[in-house]
């Protein structure tokens, strides 16, 4: 097993890359990018990377110089081989082929576009601009550089042997969660964590812990790498960027609030079984749920990954019911600002109500709070969304306004179309 301690402080780059791979990021992002690259290839996008904690200021953490360093490095990865065959020939939720040659054959010849960085104040603005195709690669190991990289900030002040007791009080951290949950009968836990983790090898660390913690409970990782090395399963789904990219590009209001649906009906010509789960929140769960056609209640699942989780959950399982179906067949995923806490308390509230899943990020990948002394390694809540298509401003609502991105007039706008009323805040949990 890796001396994570003794690699961090011998660090050099050219070793350890924060990317070192077109895998290296979420497996949604691939089954995205064969529905992009199916349906809406030319569609131009830009996204935007936010830190929503605007209270750390990344620019004075972050050299300059060695931000673009890392992102230079990344337009130079390609697909190797190796992983072209494990894409090519592995079995996806029970599913060989899930890839189609002419999608892996453009990813074969993938480069990652060009950025844009500029300096605003004490933060970065870090935007990518260009086919949607091409942009959408970029978020994951976006993220992913600039947490890393404030991790190394802040650990090159310390000495070799205070990084082995930080690593050391991080690791009984770690296996100390595991452990809680490990009674939970039949709990399924995925790693959700590679966007804003602490760092690459950490994120290796902390799904090899689970392997050996969780047994079959841990059904795997969202990270494609770690799966290739790891030999489990490669986790994930679709994420709000494509019902925001569909209503930006709808011609009016009638159209946007259909777009939610013209989603899934492209989602469903692509996936089947259980990659068939929905994510309702992106103008409002509720909502979406009233207006959603009767063909919609018999996909799979359904992930909650905003607003109140029990209110949500229960939303859920009586919008099942209502519509003929059996809430007990159906999975329902929380990936919320999870920890072991709220994970125990969500497993006691739902177990025999559906099947249950938990895409565990953040605070499994990337917990060191106070475990330094000036909290300089407490995680941050670090985004990077869409900001407009084809020209057009993006929008999501959310279902806590707090993650509401776009534009004050055009979010207006959708709260009426969608018919979202008052909401409630809740604070953001990374």
């Amino acid at each position: 097993m890796t001396d994570i301690a003794t690699r961090v402080y011998n660090h050099n780059w050219k070793i350890d890359p924060v990317v070192r791979s077109v895998l290296d990021t979420d497996f949604y992002k691939l089954l995205m990018a064969q529905s992009i690259f199916r349906h809406h290839r030319n569609t131009k996008v830009t996204f935007s990377l936010i830190n929503r904690t605007d209270s750390v200021a990344l620019a004075k953490l972050i050299d300059e110089g060695e931000l673009r360093e890392q992102l230079d490095h990344i337009r130079t990865l390609k697909l190797s081989r190796g992983e072209s065959t494990w894409l090519r020939g592995n079995t996806f939720y029970g599913e060989r082929r899930m890839f189609s040659p002419d999608f892996i054959a453009w990813l074969e010849e993938f480069r990652f576009p060009d950025y844009q960085l500029e300096l605003l104040g004490e933060q970065y603005e870090l935007t990518f601009e260009g086919p949607w195709i091409e942009t959408t690669m970029w978020e994951i190991p976006a993220l992913a550089v600039l947490t890393e990289l404030r991790s190394r900030a802040v650990l090159r002040n310390m000495a070799k042997f205070e990084l082995q007791v930080l690593y050391a009080r991080a690791m009984t951290r770690v296996w100390e969660k595991i452990q809680r949950l490990k009674p939970l009968e039949k709990i399924s836990i995925s790693d959700f964590g590679t966007r804003r983790r602490h760092g690459f090898l950490w994120q290796d660390w902390c799904v090899q812990a689970m392997i050996e913690g969780l047994g079959e409970s841990f059904l795997g990782t969202s990270n494609c790498l770690i799966a290739l090395h790891r030999e489990v399963e490669a986790i994930g789904t679709n994420a709000h960027e494509l019902p925001m990219v569909y209503a930006a590009l709808a011609e009016d209001d009638q159209s946007l609030a259909a777009a939610p649906y013209q989603v899934l009906q492209d989602w469903q010509k692509d996936y089947h079984d259980n990659l068939r789960i929905i994510l309702p929140d992106t103008y409002g769960t509720e909502g979406f749920l009233d207006r959603a056609p009767d063909w919609l209640a018999t996909w799979t699942g359904l992930r909650i990954d905003s607003g109140d989780p029990f209110e949500n959950g229960e939303t859920a399982i009586n919008w099942w019911r209502n519509r003929g179906q059996d809430p007990k067949e159906k999975l329902l995923i929380f990936s919320d600002g999870l920890d072991v806490g709220i994970i125990e308390r969500l497993y006691r509230h739902f177990h025999g109500q559906a099947r249950l899943g938990f895409g565990w990020g953040t605070l499994l990948t990337n917990d060191f709070r106070g475990l330094d002394p000036d909290s300089n390694l407490d995680p941050i809540s670090l985004v990077c969304k869409v900001v407009s298509a084809n020209g057009h401003m993006a929008v999501k609502l959310s279902d806590n306004p707090l993650k509401a991105v776009g534009p004050p007039y055009e979010v207006e706008r959708y709260k009426r179309v969608f018919e979202v009323g008052v909401q409630r805040r809740q604070a953001l949990v990374v």
